[in-house]
């Protein structure tokens, strides 16, 4: 459970990278590409900021239950 906790973190943090500088950025070639990203890793690691869950993993499973049994009922 701990790798899958993991990989979520992972994929949350380079989503963040994604929606913050890649998205947003205009990048003329892939080497002004990656040196924007290179900037913002080495900026990131200057002021770390670790990712928390808001939720714990009852209300998370909660609410995806509430979701499912209200998509599952529902006509389509």
């Amino acid at each position: 459970m701990a790798d899958i906790l993991q990989g979520r973190l992972i994929e949350r943090w380079f989503g963040y990278l994604t929606d913050q500088k890649i998205r947003r950025g205009v990048h003329r070639s892939v080497q002004a590409l990656e040196a924007d990203i290179r900037d913002w890793i080495e900026q990131w690691n200057e002021n770390p900021r670790p990712f928390a869950w808001a939720k714990t993993a009852e209300e998370i499973l909660n609410s995806l239950a509430e979701y499912l049994s209200k998509i599952s009922g529902g006509a389509h």
